[in-house]
């Protein structure tokens, strides 16, 4: 690649074009991943999707760099974590009934849009300032993120990837349109008329599961099965539960219950190792003061800087929003506080629990004022926004490391891209939900993320269930176990849960005939075309729907 760097507005290495290219990419990435979320209850997301639909949408034009392709890639991402933010969080409002359909769409839409702003603006000014100490001082891993460099610098072998990507975006989109819109092909094959087991027809849920991987669809698949194929059907034949109602009702509060269980383990592990470091960290400070002042004293002005306009700013969208001064005030601060946890998670296990993070600072917000279940979502979707730019976004910025990416250049296309992704995430919520109706457990909007907020708000349908399986999930955390998947296994519908695993499976015979000395990674890149192509279709169709009011 030609190693001419670009310097639009005086900054080094950015580009008009990349500005440009990642503005439009953030459009496609937000709305999909809008989609995704709420249709799968994860948002496996991965860097590579967007460090090659950069590479093959710059080289349309021309050369490029891998830096200028680093710079694109990190305005795409930051649509994708505005969508996951409000994804995960905001369709509490219409499961606890607060609100329905596209009602009032024009004044709930600058309410939801005011709080994708403040999230994005808190989120991009703790990612830059925290790049320094987990990214550099640290050096934590930051695994996709280091895949996603060597994928640039290993360029695009002739545009091969390119072409698996595009390739399967279309079937995936075609396949979709007719199972969607012109009702071609069934949405899911089930076994009998009566029976809730069967696999859902989606290429975006093979896919994912291709992504995921054998583990972690495996214990996703056993969650499935521990509910509908023994809880549900057998637990009221052998007077374990009165009716499948209450049986229903328990696998939701147990599935709820390992999900928070899994953020509580994830904050017991910091804990302990802050515990470890607190221990260690007076043998490090006199050559960490020698090693660090220079770096510190260069960004302690712009940090300042940072930190006031952008908590000022975010605090004007919070209002706008509809949440009280105090709260505002408390969660900003709270913000500042998980954005910390979220880097040193996402850093260390590639995990970015960006809802969980959301209950966390509803709940101090809760112990200090009082605040109705409203303004809590609200709270727990600006946290989960920037959480995820604190945590996931950092994949994009230790790539740039790698690559020697000027830090500023992703900040202002950092920025661009989070803006884009407000707009479209915030219009992208209200069309999918409006298009499908409902949000919740056993609906096709499954939510699994905001159905356990909106339980922490709202309360736990079995108290004492859900105590125990938090402990569980907490425990079984600890001990290295994937709970958060068996968690949203056991009560998403099994459709759902079944094609996510045969992605896995397909995954599980695709490693088994690859060579171990082979690095390719196309089958990656074709189930993120899947995914993509089925999540673009999607939002597509629910906004002709909304507008037209089809």
């Amino acid at each position: 690649m030609n190693n001419r760097e670009r310097n639009f507005l005086g900054v080094q290495q950015l580009s008009l074009r990349s500005l440009i290219i990642g503005s439009l990419g953030s459009c496609v990435i937000t709305a999909s991943s809008m989609y995704v979320a709420l249709r799968m209850s994860a948002l496996p997301w991965p860097t590579i999707f967007v460090a090659v639909l950069s590479m093959g949408l710059l080289k349309l034009f021309g050369k490029t760099t891998n830096n200028e392709i680093n710079i694109t890639q990190t305005a795409m991402s930051a649509g994708a974590m505005v969508a996951g933010g409000l994804a995960f969080t905001l369709p509490g409002l219409w499961i606890m009934g607060i609100w329905k359909g596209s009602a009032n769409f024009s004044s709930n839409y600058v309410k939801v849009l005011a709080i994708a702003i403040a999230g994005m603006l808190l989120g991009s000014v703790t990612s830059y300032i925290l790049r320094y100490r987990f990214i550099v001082k640290n050096a934590l891993p930051f695994p996709i993120g280091q895949a996603a460099a060597e994928t640039i610098k290993a360029g695009d072998e002739g545009g091969k990837k390119s072409i698996v990507l595009f390739g399967t975006m279309l079937v995936s989109t075609i396949y979709t349109f007719l199972r969607d819109q012109a009702r071609l092909v069934p949405e899911a094959f089930m076994f009998n008329k009566n029976s809730t087991l069967g696999i859902w027809n989606s290429p975006m849920a093979i896919g994912m599961g291709y992504i995921l991987g054998t583990l972690y669809t495996g214990v996703w698949f056993l969650g499935a099965l521990f509910s509908y194929a023994f809880v549900i059907p057998f637990g009221p034949r052998l007077g374990l539960f009165p009716s499948k109602e209450a049986a229903s009702s328990f696998t939701i509060s147990t599935g709820i219950g390992l999900l928070v269980g899994t953020g509580l383990g994830i904050l017991l592990g910091i804990i302990y190792s802050y515990i470890k470091k607190l221990k260690n960290r007076q043998k490090d400070i006199s050559s960490e003061k020698a090693e660090t002042y220079k770096n510190k004293k260069s960004i302690f002005n712009l940090s300042r800087i940072l930190i006031v306009s952008g908590s000022v700013t975010a605090f004007f969208f919070t209002v706008v929003a509809g949440i009280p001064v105090l709260p505002s005030v408390l969660m900003i601060l709270g913000i500042y506080i998980v954005s910390l946890m979220a880097a040193t998670i996402t850093g260390q296990t590639g995990i970015n629990p960006m809802e969980i993070f959301g209950i966390i600072i509803l709940l101090a917000v809760r112990i200090f004022v009082n605040i109705d279940a409203m303004d809590a979502l609200m709270i727990a979707a600006c946290t989960a926004i920037a959480s995820g730019f604190s945590g996931d976004l950092f994949n994009d910025y230790k790539a740039g490391e790698v690559l020697g990416t000027n830090p500023k250049a992703q900040l202002i296309s950092q920025i661009i891209g989070g803006v884009v992704g407000t707009v479209v995430a915030s219009l992208a919520l209200f069309a999918i939900i409006n298009q499908f109706g409902e949000v919740g457990s056993k609906t096709s909007l499954p939510a699994a993320q905001a159905v356990g907020v909106s339980a922490m708000i709202n309360g736990i349908g079995n108290p004492v269930v859900f105590g125990i399986a938090v402990g569980v999930g907490a425990i079984l955390y600890l001990f290295g176990l994937p709970t958060a998947t068996l968690g949203i296994g056991v009560f998403l519908p099994f459709t759902i849960s079944s094609a996510v695993f045969l992605g896995g499976v397909i995954r599980f015979i695709a490693d088994r005939r690859k060579s171990k000395s082979s690095d390719d990674d196309k089958g990656t890149v074709a189930a993120s075309g899947l995914l993509g192509g089925e999540g673009i279709t999607g939002v597509g169709i629910a906004l002709v729907k909304m507008f037209t009011r089809g």
